[in-house]
């Protein structure tokens, strides 16, 4: 009965914090963060459809679309630092306008290529390691019902779905996972200069992201200029396994405040 109780008492209080923190984040979204849910694949297994996290929008100081109420007071980098290679980020696409999110790879004046599906920084091949096999049901996923793309598919509904996972480690230091699924286009690319103040964006599931890699004709990011950030992604509050954050009972458990690598 004791365990029961404290059990019962464990949910409730998770439910609480997970709500105040939705309350929260409508009153005082425009001051200091903003919440943003993972409606995509292309950051897994970093990221997973359904997680739902605080973007801090004071990380790199104001900008053009992280200024309260539109508004910038100090514009530039004031009170804020310098964007990290490797920083995990929510930024504004440069044509559509849509909320992207995509880890940071290169900085203004890099030189980034794709070589055989090894990032080149600086034509510098990054390390790379083995770690493991990331697996999930291939079965639909989050509000939009799309399915996983697999590694050893074909998969029936309701199958393991498999991708390779790789241990990536940027020039300074910071290491991140990355998803394997197949050859793709984008394994194989031109090297590109990142012009003054704009950023080189790329989702850790290579082969099922639209990122830098792929021109802002075709859909994909481009470059994305310093004043379309709006702020660096920390940490996850909780993650939904379904179609919509209010159904707890498909909540994960494991991912409540989770950090982001």
């Amino acid at each position: 009965m004791t365990t029961r109780t404290k059990t019962g008492g464990g949910i409730v209080e998770t439910i609480k914090t997970i709500v105040y923190a939705l309350l929260i984040a409508g009153v005082f979204r425009t001051l200091f963060f903003q919440p943003f849910w993972i409606p995509s694949g292309s950051m897994k297994d970093t990221l997973l459809i359904g997680d739902f996290l605080f973007v801090n929008k004071m990380a790199y100081g104001y900008s053009r679309y992280s200024c309260p109420f539109g508004l910038c007071p100090f514009p530039g980098r004031i009170l804020g630092s310098e964007p990290r290679r490797g920083d995990v980020v929510v930024f504004r696409h440069p044509v559509n306008g849509a909320d992207f999110i995509k880890r940071l790879i290169g900085l203004p004046g890099d030189r980034i290529q794709m070589k055989a599906g090894v990032l080149h920084i600086n034509d510098v091949p990054v390390t790379l390691e083995p770690a493991g096999t990331f697996e999930e049901i291939y079965d639909r996923q989050g509000p939009a019902g799309g399915f996983p793309r697999c590694e050893n598919a074909p998969v029936g509904q309701g199958g393991v779905c498999t991708k390779s996972r790789l241990r990536e480690t940027l020039p300074e230091g910071r290491t991140h996972d990355i998803l394997d699924i197949d050859d793709s286009f984008g394994d194989d690319t031109a090297v590109f200069t990142v012009p003054a103040g704009h950023y080189f964006f790329l989702g850790d599931n290579r082969d099922n992201s639209q990122d830098s890699r792929f021109s802002q004709a075709v859909g994909g990011v481009g470059f994305v200029p310093f004043d379309h950030l709006i702020g660096r992604a920390d940490r996850i509050m909780f993650s939904s396994a379904g179609t919509s954050m209010l159904y707890f009972w498909t909540w994960r458990s494991d991912r409540f405040f989770k950090g982001i690598e």
